[in-house]
């Protein structure tokens, strides 16, 4: 994989292997050759990208990172306020292979605590607002597998080797996409349990529905960030926190930057 798209979002706020993760990049042959800040202009809207060129065993590799709440140079656009149809086409044009997503959730499931880093499987998006390209004429994606099966398998060995995870443990959870921009009530995650949700966010399943429409593989990394609304274990009344979800979330990066170095290693 020459070209690799990550998307940030409150689990990867930035990215900068080069200051904080210069160990890894030596220890693995890989050199940053620059670093390049762009905007890409789409019929959507503008994209800001930061694009790091990497040289590994005398090939050329490239990093393209969208922070998908890009709002004015800062990170904070609401998640309902996303323009996803902007960000997956300005990855298009810079002609990635795949796209990792990085997603902060909720847990919802026992064997999803905070601090575990794992992979979504499924999508269930009960919202009732479409999200696609395909708005003037009829063409119907097929979303079975909404997730690339070859890259899931990749991103799995790497998240079990950096967790040191048997092979026994759980990876792959049902992802419950829901409107924003408020957290859930106990009795809405009660309700997404019974149906089958095992974690729950706000963005992901819409960026997941256009790359299959563009035929781009794609997969989501998911950090458990904190318990949903209710499941907070001997208090289910707990408040939910943006400002430390966050924290919580970008205090486990490491697994995701192993993977990251692990695809450039294809």
């Amino acid at each position: 994989m020459d070209r690799i798209g990550i998307i940030g979002g409150t689990g990867l706020v930035s990215i900068d292997i080069e200051a904080e993760h210069a160990n890894d990049l030596e220890s693995r042959g890989f050199e940053i050759i620059r670093t390049d800040e762009v905007t890409v202009q789409t019929e959507f809207g503008q994209v800001p990208l930061k694009c790091i060129s990497i040289q590994y065993n005398g090939k050329a590799k490239e990093l393209i990172f969208l922070q998908r709440h890009h709002n004015d140079g800062s990170a904070n656009k609401p998640p309902h306020m996303i323009n996803h149809k902007a960000n997956i086409k300005a990855l298009q044009s810079s002609q990635c292979d795949v796209i990792v997503s990085v997603c902060s959730i909720g847990a919802i499931v026992n064997d999803l605590p905070p601090g575990k880093v794992a992979l979504a499987g499924q999508y269930i998006d009960f919202t009732g607002i479409a999200t696609s390209f395909n708005d003037t004429f009829a063409v119907f994606t097929s979303v079975t597998e909404p997730f690339s099966a070859e890259l899931n398998s990749l991103l799995e060995d790497s998240l079990r080797n950096s967790q040191s995870f048997s092979i026994e443990e759980k990876m792959y959870y049902t992802y419950w996409l829901a409107q924003g921009p408020h957290f859930e009530t106990r009795a809405e995650v009660d309700a997404i349990d019974k149906l089958g949700g095992e974690m729950v966010g706000m963005t992901m399943a819409r960026e997941v529905k256009l790359a299959n429409e563009l035929s781009i593989p794609y997969s989501a990394i998911c950090i458990s960030s904190n318990w949903a609304a209710g499941r907070e274990p001997g208090d289910p009344a707990a408040d939910l926190s943006h400002t430390l979800v966050s924290s919580q979330a970008n205090q486990r990066l490491d697994p995701v930057i192993q993977c990251i170095f692990e695809l450039l290693s294809v």
